[in-house]
């Protein structure tokens, strides 16, 4: 086996669960699913799956049939939809043999779907977003009349800001209920659910929230931090003035003081957007990033803690909507873009 990592990922279960519990109860009378694709928004399914399970989710949303596997691991396949949807003949087939739900998001899927045996299956409308879904004036259509549809779900567009989009996709959504008969009707993702019941139907759909996200200020103070990273110091020197450091020597010394070289770069989702004004943190003390970021590897000032040295750990800080607000990154792209080199 290899050595103990210099990077790692800490995924804190307890308040996932936590968090979807919070996210449950603010759906009202709707049940909450959970969003697990992107390998549960970069933290790990198997880490992240579980939890949510035993919280009490019961329905999940992976995006590729690539994640169904990792998924079935640890869920009966009915639980477990794809919102890409058949695509192609071949993942039609794949549903079938699994018995995993497909999304259907066209008048070409809805037939691809019926040729390949079909049976239940979930609808999504476009209301707005113009991405997937079927258009509303073609619910009608004989293929979509044919579908035996187990949820009939919409997707926000523009939940996370007070936008009259909201209204309006809310009215269309409900347009379109009496159109197709199903069972459970969808609409709120974690911002949706922000904005409360009137978009919560029978299900939502939180993803981002789960995690540590917090894409309305309504969720704040009740969703927690999931994922914690540290990263070791692996060489200290001692600069003086007019030493320069790293690429393009962004950053250089004014006077004698002590760096750490540390086990972290942009590799590992920690992209240089993060880097200026940025700093580790040794418990309390803030240790500021010098210079850019490079692939592997930052630089830290060790003035506040300088009896650090080699193999000691530092926190990255990763607050979901404070690390948004310092960088241009939205807190999606935070969770998605983390190395694979964090889970070891």
């Amino acid at each position: 086996m290899p050595p103990e990592p210099t990077l790692r990922l800490r995924v804190d279960t307890a308040a996932l669960a936590s968090n979807w519990l919070a996210l449950d109860a603010a759906s009202g009378a709707a049940d909450a699913g959970a969003a697990i694709k992107a390998d549960c928004y970069g933290l790990g399914v198997d880490m992240c799956l579980p939890a949510l399970r035993d919280a009490g989710a019961r329905r999940f949303f992976v995006a590729h049939w690539s994640e169904v596997p990792a998924a079935l691991r640890h869920i009966a396949p009915e639980q477990l939809a794809v919102l890409h949807g058949p695509v192609r003949g071949e993942d039609a087939e794949y549903a079938l043999s699994t018995g995993v739900i497909p999304v259907i998001n066209s008048l070409d899927q809805a037939r691809r779907w019926a040729k390949a045996g079909g049976g239940t299956c979930h609808l999504m409308i476009d209301t707005g977003i113009n991405r997937l879904g079927v258009a509303p004036a073609d619910l009608s259509d004989p293929a979509i009349k044919a579908l035996k549809v187990d949820i009939l779900m919409s997707h926000l567009a523009n939940a996370d800001e007070d936008s009259p989009m909201n209204a309006r996709q809310l009215s269309a959504f409900r347009d379109c209920l009496p159109a197709v008969p199903h069972r459970m009707a969808s609409l709120a993702n974690s911002a949706g659910i922000a904005l409360g019941t009137d978009y919560a139907f029978d299900l939502t759909r939180p993803g981002l929230a789960l995690y540590g996200g917090v894409p309305r200020g309504e969720l704040a103070g009740k969703i927690a931090q999931v994922a914690m990273l540290d990263a070791a110091i692996i060489q200290t020197r001692d600069l003086k003035p007019g030493d320069a450091v790293g690429y393009n020597g962004e950053f250089t010394a004014q006077k004698p003081m002590r760096v750490g070289t540390v086990s972290l770069g942009y590799a590992d989702g920690f992209l240089r957007s993060r880097g200026p004004g940025a700093a580790l943190y040794h418990g309390d003390i803030a240790l500021p990033l010098l210079g850019k970021v490079s692939m592997d590897m930052v630089v830290a000032d060790l003035t506040g803690a300088p009896k650090l040295g080699e193999g000691d750990w530092l926190c990255v800080p990763y607050n979901l909507a404070d690390a948004a607000q310092q960088t241009t990154l939205s807190q999606y792209e935070l969770l998605t873009v983390l190395g694979r080199r964090m889970r070891g």
